[in-house]
């Protein structure tokens, strides 16, 4: 049953440096974590030979977006400076650049100056910032220099202090849609109109929390703007069902189908081809 909110307006041509991508048919984000302690593949891939194979594989498998991670942001993990970030960054960029110069490449950071360093060094294609300049009050700024699409995420806390005991005075989801209509605001105002929403799921969330979000996720759709969803293999999943990250692909599945159901034009997945056949039957039957 069509309500009004399906009828609202959210642009689906965003300009990533010169490469439009089209969101009115669901995208998949592989997810590149060059972490050593991500949650779940933290360590696996730390050489050059395990990046540009995992790379490959995720290409191969119809990955539209790489997003590189250089700062694990599960939850309690341990906070790095900017310059080992980009450390780790820069020569995975260096690699991939190389390898596939025309792949669309998301950098997920919350620093001004890794930001604009990847774009400016690396023609990085997009900005994934999982505290929507909360972080550092100068990416506002520096998105409107950049002037690629920008990712903003809910988060409460940080990701050291996320998970402890998080509440909200009122209800999860209008506080997650008034935080991101108040950075929507802020950014138009800075001339910054290629955005991407991403409610957050597992970030200063509990259980309850992450459900509730998930069963109203089309009321996101009022701010007029593109969403991402990041549900893969992430807590939410294994504490309801038991077991562990290794065990939650079906669950992610599960969930991504829901999420494209309610709006979602792009999933951030570990799994890529999971997530492809997800989309492909999702829009299978969008056409009938």
């Amino acid at each position: 049953m069509k309500t009004a909110l399906n009828y609202l307006k959210i642009p689906t041509i965003m300009n990533c440096n010169g490469k439009l991508i089209d969101l009115s048919k669901p995208r998949v984000m592989g997810i590149l974590n060059i972490t050593p302690d991500s949650f779940y593949d933290g360590g696996k891939y730390n050489t050059g030979t395990t990046i540009l194979n995992r790379v490959r594989q995720m290409h191969a498998e119809g990955a539209d977006i790489i997003d590189i991670g250089a700062y694990s942001s599960r939850p309690g993990a341990q906070h790095i400076t900017a310059e080992k970030e980009w450390d780790r960054l820069a020569e995975v960029l260096e690699l991939l650049r190389k390898e596939k110069p025309d792949m669309l490449i998301s950098v997920d950071t919350f620093r001004a100056e890794i930001a604009k360093r990847a774009v400016q060094e690396y023609e990085v294609d997009i900005i994934n910032d999982i505290s929507a300049g909360e972080m550092d009050r100068q990416m506002f700024a520096t998105m409107a220099e950049l002037n690629v699409p920008y990712i903003i995420m809910h988060m409460k806390g940080t990701p050291q202090s996320m998970q402890q005991n998080p509440v909200y005075k009122k209800d999860v989801v209008f506080e997650v849609m008034d935080f991101l209509a108040e950075k929507k605001r802020q950014l138009s105002l800075m001339g910054v109109h290629d955005v991407i929403i991403d409610p957050g799921f597992g970030f200063g969330k509990t259980l309850e929390h992450n459900y509730a979000l998930m069963n109203r996720l089309n009321q996101l759709k009022i701010l007029e703007l593109p969403m991402l969803v990041g549900v893969s293999r992430k807590s939410m999943i294994y504490k309801l069902l038991g077991g562990s990250p290794q065990e939650a692909l079906n669950g992610t599945t599960a969930l991504n189908m829901m999420a494209l159901q309610q709006g979602a034009n792009i999933l951030r997945v570990h799994d890529v081809k999971e997530a492809g056949e997800c989309v492909r039957i999702f829009n299978a039957v969008s056409v009938l």
